[in-house]
């Protein structure tokens, strides 16, 4: 596994996904506008998994979608707990534990995940295994 390239992208993934989510609170559509900007993540998360592993796996071939998706989450991850949370979230009353325990925060990491695998069944295992 290439894990330097995966901590990259999963930065990469970070900052875009921030970048979005602050975005959509200048853009009042729903009412809650943490609910709006969870959209928004939810929506944007999707494809940047996609193109992520796309990138990652033009040197790579072996390693499984979900373990390149569980580093570059992982990542995110220790981003949110460092620099999202004490930033983003304490400023507005929240706290680390209300933030990895909302339903939200899971839903995004299981598609961040779910999007990884199905890239590496559908673009990597089936050309690799057709070839072998």
């Amino acid at each position: 596994m290439k894990t330097k390239r995966a901590i990259l992208l999963g930065i990469a993934i970070w900052v875009i996904g921030i970048l979005f989510y602050s975005i959509s609170y200048a853009i009042p559509i729903l009412e809650p506008a943490d609910t709006q900007a969870n959209i928004v993540l939810f929506v944007v998360v999707m494809p940047l998994v996609w193109f992520a592993c796309a990138f990652y796996y033009k040197k790579d071939h072996k390693t499984h979608g979900f373990k390149v998706g569980q580093t570059m989450l992982l990542t995110a991850v220790a981003l949110d707990a460092f620099i999202t949370v004490p930033f983003f979230v304490m400023p507005n009353g929240g706290n680390h534990y209300s933030f990895f325990t909302s339903i939200g925060f899971w839903i995004i990491a299981a598609e961040f995940l779910l999007v990884a695998s199905l890239y590496w069944y559908a673009r990597v295992y089936t050309k690799h295994s057709v070839l072998n």
